[in-house]
């Protein structure tokens, strides 16, 4: 069985940073992509940033610079450093991956997600 918790949610005033972690823990051979999506209330999922396990990173464009994907692939974690935060970053974010199991298995999985509010 393969978990992804996130955390490092919260609540921030616009202008302000946040740093979500997310680890990827059981029974895993190896990992691929990893990257975090944001859903916002009545909008659908959409990527954040991801980040393939030679340090590839993709951005959505409205985030380049603002927002910076790494992970570390000894621990199997990926972090994700939001600077500048804006109301409308206000979301639930979710960890992914995508990853083989023990069983040679190919998953996508997903974390529980940790809610991002930035006030203005």
């Amino acid at each position: 069985q393969v978990q992804l918790v996130e955390s490092g949610g919260g609540l921030v005033q616009a202008g302000g940073s946040l740093r979500l972690s997310c680890a990827a823990s059981g029974n895993i051979f190896s990992i691929g992509a990893m990257g975090w999506y944001r859903q916002a209330p009545g909008k659908q999922r959409e990527l954040v940033a991801v980040i393939t396990n030679g340090g590839r990173t993709k951005y959505a464009d409205s985030l380049k610079g603002r927002f910076t994907i790494s992970r570390d692939n000894a621990k199997n974690t990926v972090d994700l450093q939001m600077n500048s935060l804006k109301p409308e970053d206000t979301a639930v974010y979710y960890c992914n991956a995508d990853l083989y199991d023990d069983s040679f298995e190919n998953y996508d999985y997903w974390g529980q997600g940790t809610q991002v509010t930035v006030s203005s």
